[in-house]
């Protein structure tokens, strides 16, 4: 069985317990209960929003925002190519037209000047997406978007506690969204949230979660929306997650470290940047990608370390070379060569926020071998 997560600390902690138990015993498990308010109210202050708007997952969170935006036919949104396909979905579902950039070399994320690049008169908004640990750097996003008038929709998924140019991840652009699924930073199951401080957003986007039900009539519907609510059960986890996401984030980081120290001598490998101008890597994930000359590709290596008990997971698939988006004849002929390289050469390993140390011992020492023997 793939060696995820060794216990070294408990993966749950007393704080979800006691909050999961009062929520059982209060008998409001639904979206009524109270759970919800409480978490959104005490996430939204967290990330310095003035509003937070609790939903099913990180895919209704974008779903949401893009609603929000009133996304339409004639727009644009700038998007990265390496990213998750629940980036463009929103998008596409709109008719809007998603304008891909590639990542960058070093960061994995993209850039703000090859942003601007793509920008055309039908530009409507960008969308920031922090990838496996160093963010975007969101001042210069913010800075091109009041340049040319466009909207931001920050995805700040794998960067719950994380900060940019001291700002916390969460609190830049019109919009930002996160995601509660188990493996972030802290987590309801499922789930995610949409933030903002623009209340007229915050409203719609209540609305949109929640089947655009009217406020006087509940069941007069002027527009179609989503059951995306999240359920007082939920919430309650997610609070206690919230409590101890300062000691999650510390993890995350040494564990990121330990990794560095046992493979930073390998020219085999290339690593991620432990920092940048406006970041320090947070190791949501610990990802790799194999130099030119060690032979196959990072699902080679990935087959070999399974056969030692040690699970991974492959790197983002470009979405210009996704068969769905193909088949509606969207980027036809592009090209994004960085996001298609670490496509293929890029993996990360057990990152896990109860990895103990001898289980990255045992994961860096698999690695360093056999990267050795593909040499």
């Amino acid at each position: 069985m793939p060696d995820f997560v060794p216990v070294n600390e408990p993966v749950l902690g007393e704080a979800e317990r006691r909050y999961v138990l009062e929520c059982l015993e209060s008998g409001w498990i639904s979206s009524e209960g109270p759970f919800v308010a409480r978490f959104e109210e005490a996430f939204a202050a967290r990330v310095g929003r003035r509003f937070g708007i609790a939903v099913s997952s990180g895919t209704a969170a974008l779903d949401i925002a893009f609603a929000a935006l009133g996304l339409g036919p004639e727009d644009e949104v700038i998007v990265p190519t390496f990213t998750i396909v629940s980036c463009l979905q929103g998008i596409v579902r709109s008719g809007a037209r998603p304008v891909l950039v590639d990542a960058g070399a070093e960061t994995w994320n993209a850039d703000a000047a090859e942003i601007e690049r793509r920008v055309t008169p039908r530009t409507k908004a960008i969308l920031a997406v922090h990838i496996y640990g160093l963010t975007v750097d969101m001042a210069a996003i913010e800075d091109l978007a009041a340049r040319r008038g466009l909207a931001v929709v920050e995805d700040a998924a794998q960067s719950i506690g994380q900060r940019c140019r001291g700002r916390p991840c969460g609190s830049f652009g019109d919009l930002s969204v996160v995601s509660f699924y188990p493996n972030k930073h802290v987590t309801t199951g499922e789930g995610g949230m949409v933030l903002t401080d623009d209340e007229r957003l915050a409203e719609r986007c209540r609305s949109l979660r929640n089947l655009c039900f009217e406020k006087e009539r509940r069941f007069l519907h002027r527009e179609l929306g989503w059951n995306y609510r999240m359920a007082s059960l939920q919430a309650a986890l997610g609070l206690g997650g919230l409590e101890r996401l300062d000691r999650t984030v510390v993890r995350k980081r040494e564990i990121g470290l330990a990794y560095r120290e046992r493979l930073a001598d390998l020219p085999q490998l290339e690593l991620p940047a432990d920092r940048t101008d406006w970041t320090e890597n947070l190791y949501w994930v610990f990802g790799l990608v194999l130099a030119d000359g060690v032979a196959g590709d990072a699902a080679d290596l990935a087959r070999r370390l399974g056969q030692e008990g040690i699970g991974t997971r492959p790197f983002f698939w470009p979405m210009h070379e996704q068969p769905v988006f193909r088949e509606m004849g969207l980027f036809a002929g592009e090209r994004h060569p960085v996001a298609e390289r670490i496509a293929r050469r890029g993996l990360y390993l057990p990152s896990g926020v109860g990895l103990g140390e001898p289980t990255i011992e045992r994961v860096a020492e698999a690695v360093r071998r056999l990267v050795r023997e593909g040499t």
